[in-house]
């Protein structure tokens, strides 16, 4: 690279996933949380029947993904950050109709949703298994 030195630098996005110089997720979470949280805002003010059916499609589509984007690449490992992003799914779900009341386990139980750190834990077990395999 001839004399040309690098660079030094806290944050790196690349791909949409936030690199940080510590190697810690906490901004990606948020930053994840933060997208997630715009789109469930939109479906709140634009959608008016707020059924079951078409509420957990909207969310598979276009909030879930906001929260599950490469997280392989930035699994959270502290409390804090697995409690925002379970945060995102708790509140949808409050969104939906006759369900508000509900507790959340039974909230993801009528729904038959996991909860997104289930999801996290299930395709890490995927990818290991993959790798044991080829």
């Amino acid at each position: 690279m001839s004399s040309n030195g690098l660079k030094s630098v806290k944050v790196e996005k690349d791909l949409g996933i936030m690199i940080i110089s510590d190697l810690k997720c906490s901004q990606q979470c948020e930053y994840a949380y933060s997208k997630a949280n715009r789109v469930m805002g939109m479906i709140r003010r634009t959608i008016t029947c707020k059924e079951p059916r078409i509420m957990l499609s909207l969310y598979k589509t276009l909030v879930r993904p906001h929260a599950e984007y490469c997280f392989c690449a930035w699994n959270p490992s502290y409390k804090k950050d697995k409690e925002l992003l379970e945060k995102i799914q708790h509140r949808y779900t409050k969104m939906i109709i006759n369900m508000r009341e509900w507790t959340y386990e039974g909230r993801l139980k009528s729904l038959w949703l996991w909860t997104l750190e289930e999801r996290r834990n299930r395709q890490d077990i995927i990818e290991v298994f993959k790798m044991y395999r080829g």
